[in-house]
């Protein structure tokens, strides 16, 4: 199966960022990231059930506030939500704008999508030593 241009971005972005060795994740479509910090089992159901119940969006609660951190490493931004383990990458050329709100909105937006169409892409299998990085594409 190939994998798409989208997804190789998102990959390469998250393996940039997401530097502990250990760290298993999961990648959904639209460059949401949930890190496991005690993966046990199937990690795309682990992350999936995680992502489901955090990655919608609420307007006027919880599930609508978002933070923006300006990766000094990489380009573009990682958008925070109201679960620690939830990421979601906002590429340079996503946002109409670079300011923390534009691109806010668009890291939020995505989650919410990746939140309700909880479609995996990729999953990286941090656990034991032996374990290599897989990849589902």
């Amino acid at each position: 199966m190939m994998i798409d241009v989208n997804t190789e971005i998102f990959v390469d972005a998250w393996r940039h960022l997401l530097t502990d060795p250990r760290k298993s994740w999961v990648l959904f479509e639209h460059g949401t990231c949930v890190v496991l910090t005690a993966p046990d089992g199937d990690l795309a159901a682990q992350a999936t059930k995680i992502l489901k119940d955090f990655g919608p969006v609420h307007t006027g609660s919880s599930a609508g506030d978002f933070g923006v951190i300006d990766v000094k490493d990489a380009d573009g931004w990682v958008v925070t939500g109201h679960h620690q383990d939830v990421l979601t990458y906002v590429a340079p050329d996503e946002p109409s704008g670079e300011d923390n709100f534009t691109v806010g909105m668009r890291g939020r937006s995505k989650r919410h999508q990746d939140g309700t169409e909880l479609h995996v892409v990729h999953v990286e299998d941090r656990r034991g030593p032996t374990a290599p990085a897989q990849g589902r594409g």
